[in-house]
């Protein structure tokens, strides 16, 4: 028995010949569970054990909702080493803020490895907005400058909030500049920052002046490039987080085809990250894509090599990333009493 299984059976979770539990988590107590600090531990170790060959995660399914401007995606993932599994389906609707909706909503779905029984569900809104900031935190720790001190920030919605928060975790930044077409979300964007960075916070009223920096992130859904190549200066590193399905981009494609690019996953990225138009252009190859971060983990690949290379990472949202964040909120709410246990009704063989 694996130190996880006998945490599990410690803890109560599944025992042989009682009927088998599921613990719920709702999006409150996932948020009370989860720091941006353990999702940086979290998501590093899966990027750690994808470099490595130690996990399974096929690209992730999409249902399309043309009508409606929405899609639902499953992301199934396994981190072999440490014994976790688990499913998030999530949607991306973007009429829905206008109906008083958020734009994306998700369940996240814990089962165990070694006998498919299920062992939690808990809301993944919030859980999928701290894993993305902590990939970006993580990305930006190995390939900005070191001594990063500006940064610029394109799109500023909830995932613009937790991009933010995880670069502070890394980096003291003096200031930070914000251009949305949105003022009211500059202005929300600029003081929820203001609770945790000491920094200078300028609205930019053109998204060239956000791209003075040294570490720019994009987190919009546009399918048109709102970064052009003219606007980076060398050096800078760029989180390019809103491609997440085919046809979207936010980077002009000669911007890819001149900077040192990482990916979350190779698969996935040229399906639907920010590589998938350049490739569909022809603009770029999948051979021209440096690395992937967790071969920058892994000391396979090295990351930034020089002081004026220009480095993205093209974060298209892993299921590894899910269920790694999803087990240490999991173990979180066993040690600490949380969550609701439901009855599925059926006798529990061994773990």
């Amino acid at each position: 028995m694996s130190i996880l299984e006998d945490y599990f059976f410690s803890a109560g979770v599944i025992y042989f010949g009682v009927f088998m539990e599921i613990l719920w988590l709702t999006e409150d107590e996932v948020k009370d569970l989860l720091s941006m600090e353990e999702a940086i531990a979290a998501v590093g170790k899966a990027f750690y054990d994808h470099g490595t060959g130690r996990t399974q995660m096929p690209p992730k399914s999409y249902l399309y909702f043309p009508q409606y401007d929405g899609d639902l995606r499953t992301m199934p993932a396994y981190l072999e080493g440490e014994e976790q599994a688990g499913v998030k389906i999530v949607n991306v609707h973007t009429r829905n803020p206008a109906m008083g909706l958020p734009t994306v909503m998700a369940l996240l779905t814990l089962v165990s490895p070694k006998t498919g029984a299920p062992l939690a569900i808990m809301g993944g809104a919030h859980l999928t907005a701290m894993r993305t900031g902590a990939a970006g935190a993580v990305a930006a720790r190995l390939l900005a400058r070191k001594s990063s001190r500006t940064a610029g920030m394109i799109g500023a919605g909830v995932q613009a909030r937790s991009q933010l928060l995880g670069l502070s975790r890394h980096f003291g930044l003096d200031q930070v500049r914000i251009f949305d077409p949105s003022l009211e979300r500059c202005q929300s964007l600029a003081e929820y920052g203001r609770d945790f960075l000491k920094s200078e916070f300028t609205i930019e009223k053109e998204a060239q002046d956000a791209c003075q920096c040294d570490i720019l992130v994009t987190t919009t859904p546009s399918r048109r490039p709102v970064v052009k190549e003219a606007w980076i200066s060398p050096g800078t590193h760029i989180n390019a987080i809103g491609a997440d399905a085919r046809g979207k981009q936010e980077l002009e494609s000669a911007l890819t085809g001149k900077s040192k690019v990482f990916v979350d996953d190779m698969a996935q990225a040229i399906h639907s990250g920010e590589v998938n138009v350049p490739i569909s252009q022809g603009l770029l190859r999948q051979e021209d894509i440096f690395a992937g971060i967790g071969e920058v983990l892994a000391a396979k690949k090295p990351g930034r090599e020089d002081e004026s290379e220009i480095t993205i990472f093209d974060s298209t949202g892993l299921g590894i990333q899910d269920v790694a964040a999803g087990f240490s909120v999991y173990k979180k709410a066993l040690e600490t009493g949380r969550g609701i246990r439901l009855s599925l009704g059926q006798k529990a063989g061994p773990f």
